[in-house]
């Protein structure tokens, strides 16, 4: 029985133009129309609230606190990736900081999503690029452990296969599968377009919700006849 390598060089990625149509949408709005599954624990959140990203997920999983494997992910992965990092959620010891950052930002990367803790928050807020992570803590890595590139992982609770879509903004991160990203783009124009829609007759005075009714009664909160 032949065994995949630790390091996958060669991945297949979700394409430039579903990446380009995705990075105008909430990752609230493609959660929704992905079933509102895929996205990450509150826990993995933006460095800085207006910080976004949108991108193919080049996934690395890591022992707790040892950073060896992010370095030759950093190597690896090809402008416009998103590195993904299955960190265990460990807050222990920083993963990254400004020197592993300065350089995804200068390799093109299109940002990190690390679900564990990092450091040097000042200077990445400086840095102008998109950080995700469980948090921070001044402590340093080891680099001695190895790990795994380019497998699937699960990061913030939610399966990642490498080339994945990764989209994150102030609410958090949506991972959205390779094969299916295509198909969401249609349905959340729609959804976009159905919300705008409903603003627009909220503004109007008309803020009933007209399907709460029939899903009180279905839930027994109402009478067949009841009304609120």
């Amino acid at each position: 029985m032949s065994q995949l390598p630790e390091i996958i060089r060669d991945i297949e990625r979700v394409s430039p133009e579903v990446v380009r149509k995705a990075a105008t949408f909430q990752a609230a709005i493609l959660a929704d129309v992905a079933g509102r599954r895929g996205t990450m624990h509150a826990r993995v959140a933006p460095v800085q609230q207006d910080m976004q990203v949108a991108g193919p997920a080049f996934t690395v999983e890591v022992r707790p606190g040892d950073n060896l494997m992010i370095h030759a992910a950093i190597a690896l992965a090809k402008p416009g990736d998103v590195l993904v990092i299955d960190g265990k959620g460990d807050q222990t010891a920083a993963l990254m900081g400004t020197l592993m950052l300065s350089a995804c930002k200068k390799l093109g990367l299109a940002g990190v999503i690390v679900d564990g803790a990092i450091r040097d928050k000042l200077e990445i807020l400086d840095l102008g690029f998109p950080v995700f992570s469980a948090g921070f803590n001044p402590a340093g890595p080891t680099k001695f452990v190895p790990g795994r590139i380019n497998h699937p992982i699960s990061a913030g609770g939610t399966m990642v296969h490498p080339g994945d879509l990764v989209v994150g903004d102030a609410d958090g991160v949506v991972v959205i599968e390779r094969e299916k990203a295509p198909a969401m783009m249609a349905l959340a124009d729609k959804k976009v377009a159905d919300e705008a829609a409903r603003i627009e007759a909220i503004a109007r005075g008309d803020t009933a919700s007209k399907w709460l009714p029939a899903a009180l009664r279905a839930a027994g909160v109402l009478k067949e006849g009841e009304s609120l």
